[in-house]
């Protein structure tokens, strides 16, 4: 049998930890944990988000093959949260998989550093 592990974090690579973590902090309501010119964390107890200091690091190109993830975060009003969280530095690409004829199932956006989230209707 396999060991299995448990996801403790995720980290991402930035230019400045600590703005990043702010934002997040923001978005989520999590707890800033950590708060350095190097490295700073957010967290609820049981899920972190790490900002590790890149200073070269470059968004990857949306759509397009460079993004190796993005997460998704579920909000009670897909508009209203996309339009806060703009407020706060995030950008909004044109290219919106989710925004149909329809209407809007989800929203692509980028944080301040370029990182792809979206927010998803919470069904609950």
């Amino acid at each position: 049998m396999t060991t299995k592990a448990k996801l403790l974090a995720v980290t991402l690579d930035c230019a400045e930890p600590k703005k990043l973590a702010e934002f997040y902090h923001e978005i989520t309501g999590w707890d800033v944990q950590v708060a350095e010119d190097e490295y700073a964390a957010v967290g609820d107890g049981v899920r972190t988000i790490y900002f590790g200091r890149v200073a070269d690091r470059e968004p990857a190109p949306w759509p397009g093959p460079g993004k190796q993830f993005h997460f998704d975060f579920l909000v009670p009003d897909v508009e209203r949260a996309a339009e806060e969280y703009e407020a706060l530095g995030a950008t909004r690409p044109d290219f919106q998989p989710g925004v149909t004829d329809e209407g809007v199932r989800w929203i692509v956006l980028r944080d301040p550093e370029g990182h792809l989230f979206c927010v998803c209707p919470d069904r609950s």
